[in-house]
């Protein structure tokens, strides 16, 4: 893992600055390849190879032996780029609720100024998923001329009402735990955060999925337990692994934001700025993006394609159906 502090003030699309803003990155040594930039999803961190391994290492599909493979910790994580989780230079505490509300394009802004550092003058490869892919939507039309190729999996140039409905539903789970508000320290809003963590989970996945993974092994069961157990489970596991509820809030407050249209002319017309080649994965179970949303603005990119694969599993398909996705980045 690789830190870099931005010297110069970053500006925000909200308003304000980032004043010496740490920026989190992991870099792998590979040269001989290509140059591969991976925007993480919403919880994830900058090491794929931790949360995509059949799809990120040595002699995977990207192989970090042979290309200059990037990763950069998105604004308002909980993994070590400036976000609520760090501390605020004027107290010394935590930013917690105090931390400013960012965009989606002020996360590309923090990318674009990491790259600059790294020297990268060109990106034979964009890859970025779920939001992710909105962090690499924006960013291949701000920078039309750096990419290659890009490939857009289970996203969208704009939130959803939809989407925009289970961020908000995400929370008021979080506001609902008083602790929250109260804003202490970072154990604020644990138990919520484990109930906006198991909401986002139905919408991350479908009704065969769960009917395949979950169901009761036995069939006289007189209250279905187990799947109560792995909404939990999940619940649980994301505040283990050192998530808090302030990142997470920030995060979503971020989803919000995103419109690649926004002061460009609309969507369509931003998307024509586009000059990489793409490739955008709709997965047919996917409730958040549907494959139907994804015909309509990839053929607003003047070189792209959509591909639609089938999965049990939503959209976390572009998690689990690795085999699938390898043959679209090798």
């Amino acid at each position: 893992m690789n830190r870099y502090e931005i010297t110069a003030d970053l500006p925000l699309e909200n308003g304000g600055v980032l004043t010496g803003a740490r920026i989190v990155y992991h870099e792998s040594e590979g040269r001989e390849g290509r140059t591969i930039w991976i925007c993480h999803a919403l919880t994830a961190n900058s090491n794929p190879e931790d949360w995509w391994p059949e799809l990120v290492g040595p002699g995977k599909a990207v192989d970090t032996l042979r290309d200059h493979v990037v990763c950069v910790n998105m604004l308002g994580s909980a993994y070590g780029s400036e976000g609520p989780a760090r501390t605020r230079p004027e107290t010394g505490q935590p930013w917690l609720l105090d931390f400013p509300m960012i965009t989606i394009r002020d996360t590309v802004s923090a990318f674009i100024a990491v790259r600059k550092h790294l020297g990268i003058e060109k990106i034979d490869l964009l890859i970025g998923a779920s939001n992710g892919g909105f962090n690499a939507i924006e960013w291949a039309i701000m920078e039309p001329d750096l990419f290659g190729r890009c490939l857009f999996l289970c996203t969208a140039p704009r939130i959803s009402p939809f989407l925009g409905a289970t961020v908000e539903a995400q929370r008021m789970a979080l506001e609902a735990d008083p602790t929250f508000r109260e804003a202490k320290d970072l154990q604020g809003g644990a138990a919520g955060l484990k109930c906006a963590r198991a909401q986002a989970l139905i919408s991350y996945r479908s009704f065969k999925g769960y009917g395949l993974t979950q169901a009761e092994a036995d069939p006289d069961t007189l209250f279905a337990g187990r799947v109560a157990s792995y909404e939990r489970y999940q619940g649980e596991k994301l505040v283990r692994r050192g998530f808090d509820a302030y990142s997470y809030f920030t995060l979503c407050n971020a989803l919000d934001s995103h419109n690649a249209g926004r002061g460009r002319g609309g969507v369509k017309q931003a998307l024509q700025r586009i000059k990489a080649a793409c490739t955008a994965v709709a997965v047919d179970s996917d409730l958040i993006f549907p494959p139907d949303e994804g015909r309509e603005w990839v053929s607003w990119i003047p070189n792209a394609r959509l591909i639609e694969i089938s999965s049990l599993f939503g959209h976390d398909g572009f998690l689990l159906e690795t085999a699938k996705l390898s043959a679209l980045i090798l």
